[in-house]
């Protein structure tokens, strides 16, 4: 079913610019209340990032979903996995996240969850999207919404992420970098980490409402490697602007992705006899973490990319494990949703139960080189078919034959191509994803 303006995570774009804008998400906030009132629950949580912008959306979608009749119950900065959290504790019919994630601070965005703390379905933005040309028209004035603030709501996400690896994980002695990415989690991850009993060293936690995700956290974490090598740490933490992902830094300074934590992951929990299956990944996922399974015998599965079809694929197969190459990982036998720091103590926990530092925990898995190149553009409708793109594409499948892999997807939550070579040399990984990506900027620009 076609959408028109939610994507693979929520709605999305640049401040200002339509649908990022206070009229639409007053009146998203409206359809959304309208939609979900005839479901049960009476009540709405809304969550945000740290963006400055995040103000003006929060009183448009509070307007919106009082005029709707429901009441709001509100959060404050809060991750993202953290509003799905509560969302499902408080029994709420939805919760809202205001955040554009990984993106700047000139960007926002709007994301849904569900009662049962995943995002909503398809069809439910459908009906969304339907309401939104209805002409808005709000309850009677006995029948608004009303408006609360939850002022515990910090302090429950730390008690919950603290509970998933309680009597199992004590980190005195350990010294931990964590950088925040001056995001939503800023007041919260530190302390988790400090009531296990780690030394904490913070990075990005102070959030002025335009600095989120500026060269700090997941997207950026030269800060993080240059702190933990200064300060002798044991690792470090890196999370993104509204905590849903995590990438780690190990003592000797080198980037640990997603695909390698996930790798561990699995390991752990086969050992334990609780894997329960095999692995999701994406079709970004390393050609290295799909062979490292392949010799610790656990089955690996390519969804598409998003952590959307990574949950589906895992509720079809009945499997609890499986994530992005970017550090969203899902731990469905811990949480409902990718969540950074749930994620972070899982990987602490398993090195915890094998000893030894995070470099040793993650090797036997040998990432292959892997190139992408982001190619910005609007005409991206039919692109893969352009005759340019096809030539390039076929050159290079053809030089790589089964030593590697093209992939091309446009993105669901900008206006760019991602263009993907793997192979088994960098060199020529580069050059020839530099090949595809002119040709595709030709025929998208």
């Amino acid at each position: 079913m076609t959408r028109k303006y939610f994507g693979t995570d929520g709605i999305r774009g640049r401040v200002g610019e339509f649908p990022i804008t206070p009229d639409f998400v007053l009146k998203l906030g409206w359809a959304a209340g309208r939609v979900l009132a005839g479901e049960g629950a009476s009540k709405i949580l809304i969550g945000k990032d740290t963006r400055s912008s995040g103000y003006m959306f929060e009183s448009a979608l509070e307007a919106g979903i009082s005029a709707a009749g429901l009441d709001v119950l509100l959060l404050g900065p809060m991750p993202t996995p953290a509003v799905a959290y509560l969302t499902h504790t408080f029994h709420a019919r939805a919760g809202i996240v205001i955040s554009a994630s990984h993106n700047a601070y000139t960007d926002n965005g709007i994301k849904f969850f569900g009662a049962n703390g995943r995002k909503l379905a398809d069809a439910i933005e459908h009906q969304i999207e339907e309401m939104m040309e209805a002409p808005m028209e709000m309850v009677n004035a006995d029948q608004l919404g009303k408006v609360r603030r939850i002022v515990d709501a910090r302090g429950r996400y730390i008690e919950f992420c603290k509970s998933t690896v309680l009597g199992r994980l004590n980190l005195a002695g350990k010294r931990i970098v964590v950088d925040c990415a001056h995001g939503a989690a800023y007041h919260i991850a530190p302390d988790v980490f400090d009531e296990l009993g780690a030394d904490v060293i913070t990075l990005g936690t102070r959030p002025d409402g335009m600095n989120i995700n500026r060269e700090c956290g997941s997207t950026s974490p030269e800060q993080l490697r240059e702190k933990v090598l200064e300060t002798g740490a044991d690792l470090g933490i890196a999370l993104d602007g509204d905590a849903d992902r995590v990438i780690m830094v190990d003592e000797g300074g080198n980037l640990v992705d997603g695909d390698q934590l996930l790798c561990l992951l699995a390991r752990d929990r086969k050992q334990r006899n609780l894997l329960n299956g095999g692995v999701v990944g994406t079709q970004m996922s390393n050609l290295g973490l799909a062979l490292a399974l392949e010799r610790e015998g656990i089955p690996f599965f390519r969804a598409k990319v998003g952590d959307r079809y990574v949950i589906e694929a895992l509720d079809q197969k009945g499997w609890v494990l499986g994530g992005e190459s970017s550090g969203h990982i899902l731990n469905l036998d811990c949480t409902s949703t990718g969540d950074g720091i749930v994620s972070a103590l899982q990987v602490l926990a398993a090195m915890n139960r094998r000893g030894g530092s995070l470099s040793a925990a993650v090797s036997g898995m040998e990432k292959m080189p892997q190139v992408m190149i982001n190619v910005r553009g609007t005409r991206r409708d039919g692109f893969a078919e352009h005759p340019a793109v096809k030539d390039a594409v076929g050159r290079v499948e053809q030089e790589l034959g089964d030593n590697g892999r093209v992939l091309l997807r446009p993105s669901g939550t900008e206006p760019l191509v991602r263009v993907m070579v793997e192979g088994r040399e960098h060199e020529q990984v580069n050059m020839l994803c530099q090949q595809i990506a002119e040709a595709v900027e030709e025929a998208i620009a």
